[in-house]
């Protein structure tokens, strides 16, 4: 692979670089080495921005993590019944995974082998958290099934909405533009809440 050097990257577009090797190679199998020839630029040119590949990895998930904790303080998931504030949430996710497919990828990938992946594990956690806790609380009102337990439709849900980074392409399996995010959440929030929401 040949690459030309580049005189004029930011943090921002280093980030991008880092995160599609990290994909590509995985964050265990990516060395500085590597990217500095995705990037164009010498190591010690990295260096100047991040103090190393974890701090690139942790900047990274954090954007992720950010985004989809930003859902959480949104008007239309704090106010109105639990499932309504439910359904909110889960179209934003699937919103916030098209619209920051990297990054959540990468998330998605971590394993908790250093210090930023077990951080990142544990901020999953508290949002799949927050998230099963807005299901309980329509399962409480009557809202949804009471015949399916919070804790596997938490994991059924989040496994749907978490395999979009599996197969979504923005650009579509055939070079034209793909799904839509807002065609994808309501595809996601029909399959979802069709099957959840208690039978009339």
């Amino acid at each position: 692979m040949t690459t030309a050097r580049r005189d004029t990257y930011t943090p921002e577009t280093l980030l991008s670089v880092a995160v599609q090797v990290f994909i590509e190679r995985g964050y265990d199998g990516t060395s500085m080495e590597h990217l500095s020839k995705a990037a164009g630029i010498s190591k010690s040119s990295i260096y100047h921005h991040v103090t190393g590949k974890e701090e690139l990895l942790r900047r990274a998930v954090s954007r992720a993590l950010d985004e989809l904790f930003g859902i959480l303080d949104e008007e239309h998931a704090r106010a109105g019944s639990a499932a309504g504030r439910l359904e909110y949430v889960v179209r934003r996710m699937v919103e916030v995974l098209m619209a920051e497919l990297p990054y959540v990828t990468l998330l998605l990938r971590v394993r908790g082998n250093t210090d930023t992946e077990r951080w990142a594990l544990e901020r999953r956690r508290e949002f799949d958290h927050r998230v099963a806790a807005l299901l309980k609380a329509a399962a409480a009102e009557g809202d949804v099934r009471a015949d399916v337990e919070v804790r596997l439709a938490t994991r059924l849900v989040f496994g749907m909405i978490n395999s979009i980074v599996e197969w979504y392409r923005p650009e579509g399996p055939d070079g034209r533009a793909g799904a839509g995010e807002r065609e994808v959440a309501d595809a996601v929030a029909r399959l979802v809440f069709g099957g959840l929401r208690k039978p009339s």
